[in-house]
């Protein structure tokens, strides 16, 4: 055997390039010791390159943060160097504020140790506090791989400063920094294209990619016109039938509603992000039609989303997803049907589903439903019969309204199987006979598709669902006998939650006013009654003087009317509201229990029989203000004030006279009583009974002065 020698070989890895010498082998006979030796040592160096070059890929790719196998964290800045104290932990620029810091690790032990930053070459003395995770400035504790943001105080930037360190101001050491790259650039919202103008009027502005799964889109536009048509995304040059729903700004999946020059913000659904996506459509999926659509630009730095994702857990095999909070599964097995109903919702939050009470549409009336729930021991699932959408009331002797099966003569067919509540969701499996032995339930018919209902919202004072706040419009259908299991869930996503801004709360103080007008009207949303008074609602309030459940303040020894329209015909569940005046902020006295009508006091508006049973005295015509037709009440929340809600609205008054209710205030009056409904809970709000007028005007006046008087302080403070 012979060696005859070739070229150098470049071999190009990462950075640097290795000659290397490849020996080619020319076979002249046996092998000796020396050749099979150095052909050992050629397959050695090969492994070598290989490992060196996929080891620079590897680095290649961290540095640039995107992590195939993890969610995308923003911009990777690098791991922290540890100097001291066990400090380690990777960190990434989330926007130009803040810092995304993983798998920290310290061990507590430095003597006055902060998170320390500043512009200088390296850490030292010359920099300020970075405060920690929960923005307080204190000495750092001992951290065990945990995961957290940092944000720069004084709206500082990233890209004003060099360094992020750990670092001991007591003896000036560094325990460990990272640097910010020359000329960076971190995340920040970028500006995407417009909606193409194909049809139904959609349109837009650029629409603003505000992170990893958020899109922002300015004056959008769509006629609302199409068969079933929705916010659609997925993959490839052009949209198609081969995508997915986008969740509207509400988290709905229904055919989007009509917009008009509208600002909305879409959440892409579980763990999908802006990277996972080539276009954003308005697609209707009955034509397979594009309406308009958008494209998505490549190689994105915008901040990673910080929505928490929860993945889905469920142990059968069909899913249904209904609302962004809210997915249904089953199985069939011989007769019996098994379902599971898991939502995001919180701790005093009921969910709801059945089948619908028509069998050409998603009907809330008629349909038979169940309301899963979990308390604080046990989970339930109760059947419950919908006749009307009012809270479960006596008519005539008969219960009407959502009513549990029990209540109205029929069975409680929902067997509960499992309950559990964890991180946030409550997951609840329970089974039911396909066909019922109880003539009040619905049929769930296997040869056929089935149209449902569904609602999540909070369950009053009694455990009984109050008025449901997400539910949908549109029609529901599900085929429950699938050859193959189908499956559309996604991961359930939560933001920080932001307060919402409430309307303005009235109240009438006035000395003259002696007679109140008192008709019905929606209770709005969260800005509206529940959110003012913190009780569930019903659907609708009291209207007092044309306002919202204002508070009213009435003086002792005076005598005052309210005029009542609230209905008066007992055959009706939702709209026969008597006024009543109790010490009971919940109201409702009708439907309360023996036991709990004697603790409560009433004041006004009922009188008692020879058998001790209530009855109402002011029950009035009806006078509403409802909706105009087709209006969504969902929306109530996009209106800024009451007064433009309240603008919104259209009256509808009988002429008869109103009932009269007459009070005088006394000294055995309490401080603070209510106006409600005789029959419903959750409808009115707080009486302030008052010795003087003017002890009401000069604890005003007071406090206009007591701020009158910082107000000048602080400017002669300042003029100083």
């Amino acid at each position: 055997m012979t060696l005859r020698r070739q070229e150098g070989v470049l071999c190009h890895c990462c950075d640097c390039a290795v000659a290397v010498e490849v020996p080619v082998i020319a076979p002249t006979g046996r092998k000796p010791a020396a050749l099979q030796q150095r052909r050992r040592l050629q397959q050695q160096l090969l492994l070598a390159l290989l490992a060196l070059f996929l080891f620079g890929s590897n680095n290649a790719a961290s540095a640039e943060g995107e992590d195939e196998d993890g969610p995308y964290r923003g911009k990777y800045l690098g791991k922290l160097n540890s100097y001291h104290h066990q400090v380690s932990g990777d960190v990434f620029a989330v926007n130009e504020f803040t810092f995304l810091i993983v798998g920290f690790n310290y061990d507590g032990n430095g003597a006055d140790t902060f998170f320390w930053a500043g512009a200088s070459n390296r850490p030292g003395p010359q920099g300020f506090i970075v405060p920690d995770e929960y923005g307080k400035t204190n000495i750092l504790d001992r951290y065990h791989n945990k995961d957290f943001t940092l944000t720069l105080p004084d709206r500082k930037k990233m890209t004003e400063i060099k360094w992020l360190a750990v670092y001991d101001l007591n003896n000036q050491n560094n325990f460990g920094d990272v640097y910010i790259p020359e000329e960076f650039e971190p995340p920040r919202t970028q500006v995407g294209g417009t909606f193409s103008k194909r049809n139904h009027n959609v349109s837009s502005s650029s629409i603003e990619i505000l992170d990893s799964k958020t899109i922002r889109i300015k004056d959008f536009t769509y006629d609302g016109r199409g068969k079933r048509t929705f916010f659609w995304t997925g993959v490839g040059a052009q949209p198609s039938s081969r995508g997915s729903k986008i969740p509207d700004e509400r988290g709905y999946l229904d055919p989007i509603r009509t917009y008009n020059k509208e600002t909305i913000q879409l959440e892409l659904p579980g763990d999908k992000t802006i990277f996972d996506i080539d276009w954003i459509s308005i697609y209707d999926v009955a034509d397979n039609e594009n309406y308009g659509h958008v494209l998505i630009p490549d190689g994105l730095n915008v901040p990673p989303s910080l929505v928490k994702i929860t993945p889905y857990e469920f142990s059968l095999p069909n899913c249904r997803q209904l609302h962004k909070d809210l997915q249904v599964s089953w199985e069939v097995f011989g007769p019996q049907i098994t379902f599971q109903l898991s939502g995001q919702v919180a701790q005093t939050d009921y969910m709801s589903f059945g089948i619908s009470g028509s069998d050409v549409a998603s009907q809330m009336i008629g349909a038979d439903v169940v309301v899963v729930y979990i308390d604080d021991i046990r989970g339930y699932a109760v059947d419950y019969n919908i006749t009307s959408l009012a809270p479960c009331v006596q008519v005539l002797g008969q219960n009407k309204g959502v009513c549990r099966d029990d209540v109205v003569g029929g069975l409680d067919s929902f067997q509960l199987n499992t309950y559990a509540r964890k991180d946030g969701i409550n997951t609840i499996s329970f089974r039911r006979l396909l066909k019922s032995s109880d003539n009040g339930d619905k049929e769930i018919f296997l040869d056929r598709s089935n149209y449902v209902v569904w609602a999540f919202g909070q369950l009053d004072s009694n455990n009984e669902p109050a008025f449901h706040t997400y539910y949908p419009k549109s029609d529901i259908v599900i085929d429950f006998n699938t050859t193959e299991p189908v499956n559309d869930c996604f991961s359930f996503t939560k933001r920080a939650e932001t307060p919402v801004q409430l309307w303005e709360r009235t109240r009438i103080t006035d000395a003259t006013v002696r007679t109140f007008n008192a008709y019905l009207g929606p209770s709005g949303g969260l800005r509206g009654y529940q959110g003012i008074t913190g009780h569930v609602s019903s659907g609708l309030a009291w209207y007092i003087n044309g306002y919202m459940i204002p508070e009213l303040y009435l003086k002792r020894g005076l005598t005052y009317t309210f005029k009542v329209r609230g209905g008066n015909n007992p055959h009706s569940p939702e709209h026969y509201h008597p006024l009543v005046i109790t010490d009971d902020p919940q109201g409702g006295y009708d439907r309360l229990s023996d036991a709990k009508q004697s603790e409560i006091r009433v004041l006004a508006g009922v009188e008692f029989t020879r058998r001790g049973r209530p009855k109402p005295t002011a029950a009035g015509p009806l006078c509403l203000s409802r909706y105009p037709d087709q209006y969504d009440r969902r929306l109530d929340d996009n209106f800024p004030t009451f007064k433009k809600f309240n603008r919104s609205l259209l009256n509808i008054c009988s002429e008869e006279p109103p009932a009269l209710l007459e009070i005088t205030p006394n000294i055995t009056w309490p401080d603070t009583v209510y106006y409600n409904s005789f029959t419903h809970g959750n409808m009115g709000w707080k009486i302030h009974i008052v010795d003087s007028y003017t002890k009401l005007r000069s604890a005003g006046h007071s406090l206009a002065t007591a701020w009158l008087t910082t107000l000048t302080a602080l400017l002669m403070l300042f003029a100083l």
